[in-house]
Protein backbone atom coordinates (compact mmCIF):
# COMPACT_ATOMS: atom_id res chain seq x y z
CA UNK A 1 0.00 0.00 0.00
CA UNK A 2 1.49 3.44 -0.89
CA UNK A 3 2.46 5.77 2.03
CA UNK A 4 -0.51 8.29 2.49
CA UNK A 5 0.54 11.51 3.64
CA UNK A 6 -2.45 14.48 3.17
CA UNK A 7 -5.90 14.28 5.42
CA UNK A 8 -8.31 16.73 4.84
CA UNK A 9 -10.24 17.92 8.05
CA UNK A 10 -13.01 20.48 7.03
CA UNK A 11 -16.66 20.97 8.16
CA UNK A 12 -18.59 24.20 8.41
CA UNK A 13 -17.61 26.91 11.06
CA UNK A 14 -17.86 26.37 14.72
CA UNK A 15 -17.75 22.31 13.75
CA UNK A 16 -14.49 21.48 15.46
CA UNK A 17 -12.32 20.77 13.02
CA UNK A 18 -9.63 22.76 14.23
CA UNK A 19 -9.99 21.34 17.47
CA UNK A 20 -9.85 17.84 16.12
CA UNK A 21 -6.60 18.76 14.15
CA UNK A 22 -4.15 19.83 16.90
CA UNK A 23 -5.67 17.24 19.32
CA UNK A 24 -4.77 14.44 16.55
CA UNK A 25 -1.09 16.30 16.30
CA UNK A 26 -0.66 16.51 20.53
CA UNK A 27 -1.10 13.30 20.24
CA UNK A 28 1.32 12.34 17.75
CA UNK A 29 3.83 15.07 17.28
CA UNK A 30 6.64 13.37 15.50
CA UNK A 31 4.77 12.79 12.95
CA UNK A 32 1.71 14.63 12.21
CA UNK A 33 1.47 18.42 11.26
CA UNK A 34 -1.09 20.90 10.11
CA UNK A 35 -0.77 22.66 6.90
CA UNK A 36 -0.33 26.45 7.29
CA UNK A 37 -2.62 28.56 4.53
CA UNK A 38 -2.12 31.59 3.32
CA UNK A 39 -5.01 34.25 3.31
CA UNK A 40 -5.32 38.34 2.80
CA UNK A 41 -7.50 38.62 6.21
CA UNK A 42 -5.62 40.62 8.85
CA UNK A 43 -3.73 39.02 11.56
CA UNK A 44 -6.09 38.37 14.70
CA UNK A 45 -4.18 39.57 18.58
CA UNK A 46 -1.81 36.37 18.89
CA UNK A 47 -1.69 35.35 15.71
CA UNK A 48 1.76 34.72 13.93
CA UNK A 49 3.26 34.23 10.26
CA UNK A 50 4.18 31.25 8.87
CA UNK A 51 2.25 29.88 12.21
CA UNK A 52 -1.10 30.26 12.14
CA UNK A 53 -1.49 31.42 8.67
CA UNK A 54 0.91 33.11 5.68
CA UNK A 55 -0.65 36.49 5.68
CA UNK A 56 -0.52 38.10 2.39
CA UNK A 57 -1.76 41.35 0.83
CA UNK A 58 -4.48 40.49 -2.18
CA UNK A 59 -1.64 41.65 -4.83
CA UNK A 60 1.15 38.92 -2.99
CA UNK A 61 -1.79 36.50 -2.94
CA UNK A 62 -2.42 36.87 -6.71
CA UNK A 63 1.00 36.83 -7.85
CA UNK A 64 1.14 34.00 -5.52
CA UNK A 65 -1.37 31.84 -7.16
CA UNK A 66 0.14 32.80 -10.51
CA UNK A 67 2.98 31.55 -10.19
CA UNK A 68 1.94 28.01 -8.63
CA UNK A 69 2.96 28.73 -5.31
CA UNK A 70 -0.80 28.93 -4.38
CA UNK A 71 -1.62 25.43 -5.63
CA UNK A 72 -5.52 26.19 -4.91
CA UNK A 73 -7.52 28.76 -3.45
CA UNK A 74 -10.85 29.44 -2.52
CA UNK A 75 -12.74 33.39 -1.99
CA UNK A 76 -15.14 34.05 1.05
CA UNK A 77 -17.25 36.76 -0.59
CA UNK A 78 -19.29 37.54 2.67
CA UNK A 79 -15.98 38.31 4.37
CA UNK A 80 -14.12 39.50 0.97
CA UNK A 81 -11.19 37.38 1.85
CA UNK A 82 -9.09 34.96 -0.26
CA UNK A 83 -7.76 31.55 1.15
CA UNK A 84 -5.18 28.93 -0.29
CA UNK A 85 -2.71 25.94 -0.10
CA UNK A 86 0.65 27.44 -0.10
CA UNK A 87 3.05 24.77 -1.69
CA UNK A 88 6.26 25.75 -0.32
CA UNK A 89 4.43 24.61 3.10
CA UNK A 90 2.89 21.42 1.54
CA UNK A 91 6.04 20.39 0.06
CA UNK A 92 8.98 20.87 2.79
CA UNK A 93 6.23 18.69 5.12
CA UNK A 94 5.85 16.15 3.18
CA UNK A 95 9.47 15.90 2.09
CA UNK A 96 10.07 15.68 6.00
CA UNK A 97 7.84 12.16 5.93
CA UNK A 98 5.02 14.46 7.85
CA UNK A 99 1.41 13.50 7.52
CA UNK A 100 -0.10 16.80 6.84
CA UNK A 101 -3.40 17.42 8.07
CA UNK A 102 -4.99 20.40 5.60
CA UNK A 103 -8.37 22.08 6.76
CA UNK A 104 -9.82 23.57 3.61
CA UNK A 105 -13.18 23.81 1.58
CA UNK A 106 -14.37 21.73 -0.86
CA UNK A 107 -12.35 22.32 -3.65
CA UNK A 108 -9.24 22.12 -1.71
CA UNK A 109 -10.69 18.54 -0.47
CA UNK A 110 -11.43 17.50 -3.96
CA UNK A 111 -7.91 18.91 -4.88
CA UNK A 112 -6.24 16.65 -1.87
CA UNK A 113 -8.49 13.84 -3.14
CA UNK A 114 -6.98 14.26 -6.54
CA UNK A 115 -3.64 14.94 -6.46
CA UNK A 116 -2.37 13.47 -3.15
CA UNK A 117 -4.98 10.34 -2.84
CA UNK A 118 -5.84 12.48 0.76
CA UNK A 119 -9.02 10.82 2.48
CA UNK A 120 -11.12 13.60 3.46
CA UNK A 121 -13.34 13.80 6.96
CA UNK A 122 -15.62 16.22 7.15
CA UNK A 123 -16.82 16.94 10.77
CA UNK A 124 -20.65 18.41 12.21
CA UNK A 125 -21.45 19.91 15.53
CA UNK A 126 -23.76 17.31 17.46
CA UNK A 127 -26.89 19.72 16.63
CA UNK A 128 -27.30 23.42 15.47
CA UNK A 129 -27.43 24.44 18.81
CA UNK A 130 -24.26 23.50 19.45
CA UNK A 131 -22.97 25.34 16.96
CA UNK A 132 -24.60 28.57 17.84
CA UNK A 133 -23.19 27.96 21.46
CA UNK A 134 -19.45 27.80 19.99
CA UNK A 135 -19.95 30.70 17.39
CA UNK A 136 -20.78 32.68 20.17
CA UNK A 137 -18.71 31.70 22.70
CA UNK A 138 -15.40 31.73 19.42
CA UNK A 139 -16.71 35.70 19.18
CA UNK A 140 -18.90 37.01 21.66
CA UNK A 141 -19.26 40.70 19.34
CA UNK A 142 -20.94 38.97 17.05
CA UNK A 143 -24.33 40.80 15.81
CA UNK A 144 -27.34 38.75 15.79
CA UNK A 145 -27.72 39.22 12.06
CA UNK A 146 -23.68 37.53 11.72
CA UNK A 147 -24.79 34.83 13.98
CA UNK A 148 -27.70 33.80 11.63
CA UNK A 149 -26.19 33.86 8.37
CA UNK A 150 -23.33 31.63 9.88
CA UNK A 151 -25.55 29.29 10.77
CA UNK A 152 -26.96 29.48 7.27
CA UNK A 153 -23.88 28.75 5.57
CA UNK A 154 -23.00 26.02 8.33
CA UNK A 155 -26.67 24.61 7.00
CA UNK A 156 -26.09 24.86 3.90
CA UNK A 157 -22.70 23.62 3.82
CA UNK A 158 -23.72 20.53 5.87
CA UNK A 159 -26.60 19.51 3.10
CA UNK A 160 -24.29 20.22 -0.01
CA UNK A 161 -20.99 19.17 0.54
CA UNK A 162 -20.86 16.17 3.52
CA UNK A 163 -22.22 13.59 0.49
CA UNK A 164 -18.36 14.62 -1.36
CA UNK A 165 -16.80 13.50 1.70
CA UNK A 166 -14.61 9.75 2.66
CA UNK A 167 -16.61 10.34 6.16
CA UNK A 168 -18.52 12.44 8.24
CA UNK A 169 -17.70 12.47 11.80
CA UNK A 170 -20.05 14.26 14.63
CA UNK A 171 -18.11 16.71 17.27
CA UNK A 172 -20.71 16.67 19.85
CA UNK A 173 -20.43 18.90 22.77
CA UNK A 174 -17.93 17.31 25.76
CA UNK A 175 -17.57 14.56 23.24
CA UNK A 176 -13.90 15.95 21.47
CA UNK A 177 -12.15 13.00 22.69
CA UNK A 178 -14.59 10.22 21.07
CA UNK A 179 -14.57 12.09 17.82
CA UNK A 180 -10.41 11.99 17.58
CA UNK A 181 -10.52 8.10 18.06
CA UNK A 182 -12.61 8.08 15.46
CA UNK A 183 -10.60 9.71 12.77
CA UNK A 184 -7.58 8.50 14.54
CA UNK A 185 -9.32 4.93 13.69
CA UNK A 186 -10.10 5.92 9.84
CA UNK A 187 -6.66 6.91 8.88
CA UNK A 188 -5.48 4.03 10.45
CA UNK A 189 -7.58 1.86 8.71
CA UNK A 190 -6.48 4.03 5.48
CA UNK A 191 -3.17 3.38 5.96
CA UNK A 192 -1.92 6.21 7.23
CA UNK A 193 1.43 5.28 9.53
CA UNK A 194 0.56 7.28 12.96
CA UNK A 195 2.96 5.14 15.10
CA UNK A 196 5.04 8.01 16.81
CA UNK A 197 8.99 8.21 17.06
Amino acid sequence: METRQVVVIAGPTGSGESAITNEIIRRYPARVTRLVTATTRHPRSGERYGVDYYFLTTEEFFENHRTGEIVEATHVPNRDTYYGSYGPDLAKKLTAGCIVIANPDLVGAQFYKKHYNATTLFITPGDMSELSRRLRKRNPEMTEEELAKRIENAKAEMETERPFYDHVVVNADGHLREAVDEVVSILKRAGYDLTDG
